[in-house]
């Protein structure tokens, strides 16, 4: 970072840390303990589409590598895309392991960063419910390198529950990099995996 982006008030971008995806377990231990959310075994990558034969190529890999287990019991990976044209991959598991869905959510951003397509990847989710059946996600932004709480109101079109997030983030906050520009806690109404 040069003198005039520091007079300018620019920051240097913060270089993703895939890595932190591997602290969700211990966050989920947190989440559970402090405010009674449990790992719905559901989780998903978002990144954007491009079109060609590497990319195809990858997607082939990341399927082939996330349906391995399937021949034994586990579940495929869906493809789909968002009414913004956004491609999600998601992964289930059994709700108690939520180091093998962290991991499989790491492999896909490993895949596609190691690709070459790492400017594609926009965020990565984990969902949690409560007793209430209320939903929470954790999101990852894999181009800030932090993640934050995201709370819908169930049932209640595309509400959140700022209140809520605002709650997970103070009960999260040695357990999780987390994002300090509340602007950029981002909805992702009908997330797969949330």
């Amino acid at each position: 970072m040069g003198f005039l982006d520091i007079i300018l008030g620019r920051s240097k971008p913060v270089k993703p840390d895939l890595d932190q995806l591997f602290a969700v377990p211990s966050a989920a231990l947190t989440l559970e303990a402090g405010a009674g959310f449990t790992p719905t075994g559901r989780g998903s990558v978002c990144f954007a589409s491009v079109e060609g034969g590497a990319f195809a190529r990858i997607q082939e890999d990341v399927r082939g590598l996330l349906d391995a287990d399937t021949a034994t019991g586990g579940v495929p990976v869906e493809y789909s895309q968002d009414g913004y044209g956004y491609t999600w991959l998601l992964a289930e598991h059994d709700p108690s392991d939520a180091a093998g869905l962290v991991n499989d959510l790491h492999a896909v951003n490993t895949l596609l960063q190691d690709g070459g397509f790492g400017p594609q990847l926009l965020c990565s989710l984990i969902g949690f419910t409560d007793e209430r059946d209320r939903p929470l996600a954790l999101v990852y932004l894999y181009k800030r390198g932090t993640f934050y709480p995201f709370a819908p109101v169930p049932g209640g079109g595309e509400k959140r529950d700022t209140p809520l997030e605002l709650q997970m983030r103070g009960l999260l906050e040695n357990d999780l990099r987390l994002e300090k520009d509340l602007s950029r806690w981002f909805p992702v109404w009908g997330a797969p995996g949330l």
